[in-house]
This record gives C-alpha cells, sequence and structure tokens, in this order.
C-alpha cells in the first residue's frame, strides 16, 4: 500500500494497493481513494478509452469526513436515492428512473467493524456531480489520530502529483 498525505493539513489525498499478479507481469495499482491516475500517464491505453459523457466515482476524505463524488449525472436530486446498507457496510446508489445503480464499498467501515448510519450520510447536487459525505465515526478519527503520530517519525519523499506509475513503485521499494 502507498499512501500520499497533504503536508499542511495531514489528510490522506491518494491511497493505491498494489494488486498481486502473476510472475513476470506488470503489477497493477488499485486506486481506494483519491483519484485515479491520468489517462496519459498510463501504459498501453491507446486503444479503447471508457467515454467522457460516463459516469466517474472519485473518493476523498476530509478532516472530518468521507466524501464521494460521481460526475456526469444530470438528473436532479430529487432522482436519487442514497441508502447505507448495514449489512454489508456500503454506500448504495440508485435512481428512480433506473438510470443509475452504485454499490459504493467503504472499507473504512470494515477496518473498524463500524455500522453504516443513514443519519451520518447526507447528498448533494451540483454541476452534474453528485457529492455523498458521509461524517466520520469517533473510532475512525481516533484510529487516523494514531496513524498520523506513528507518521511523524516517517521519513517523507516530496514529489509532483500526477507522475506516472513507476515513482508509486518505488516508493514501495524503498
Amino acid at each position: 500500500m502507498a499512501e500520499e498525505y497533504s503536508t499542511d493539513t495531514g489528510v490522506v489525498l491518494r491511497r493505491a494497493w498494489k494488486n498481486k499478479t502473476v510472475l513476470m507481469q506488470k503489477e497493477e495499482w488499485i486506486i481506494e481513494l483519491g483519484e485515479s491516475i491520468p489517462v496519459g500517464l498510463k501504459e498501453n491505453e491507446l486503444m479503447l478509452k471508457e467515454s467522457c459523457s460516463e459516469p466517474t466515482l472519485a473518493k476523498r476524505v476530509t478532516r472530518n469526513a468521507i466524501e464521494w463524488r460521481i460526475r456526469n449525472l444530470p438528473y436532479p436530486l430529487s432522482t436519487y436515492m442514497v441508502t447505507c446498507d448495514e449489512n454489508d457496510g456500503a454506500i448504495v446508489v440508485r435512481t428512480s428512473n433506473k438510470k443509475y445503480f452504485k454499490r459504493i464499498e467503504v472499507p473504512e467501515f470494515k477496518r473498524c467493524n463500524i455500522v453504516a448510519k443513514q443519519d451520518d450520510l447526507s447528498v448533494v447536487h451540483k454541476n452534474c456531480t453528485l457529492i455523498i459525505t458521509y461524517k466520520k465515526p469517533a473510532i475512525l478519527l481516533e484510529m487516523e489520530r494514531a496513524v498520523l503520530t506513528a507518521l511523524q517519525d516517517v521519513e517523507t519523499i516530496e514529489y509532483n502529483n500526477y507522475q506516472s506509475e513507476d515513482v508509486l513503485n518505488n516508493l514501495m521499494i524503498q
């Protein structure tokens, strides 16, 4: 796992997990948090490209909340039904016109054994973007504080955003 933190705020900007693959194949990174690596920086993506009008999901973490932004959703807010699935610890987004359905897995809930509560969830729709915000529970805030205090002693490497996957690979080697 590789994480990028903001040195100013101490908030996680990107979290990526290296996926185990077959011997001699290029390893794949799964982006859990933050924007994915831009298309121009990935290798071998010349043939197929998803539509620019396709809904895209991005996750952000702030000090007090976890936020998901689903871009390219043009319907009004009254069309969306966003619910917390208490059994699986996931957030389910569906539309009344049955044009969009997404089950958003929340690994933080599983790590902390948290049951998702509908009261901590808020939804806003602006500029064709559905913004889902979940207020962090106290146990998650404590866990993040403990991680930040442990990271105070770690040597940091600074680099510009959106460099290639080789940077992530080099960070894992070090």
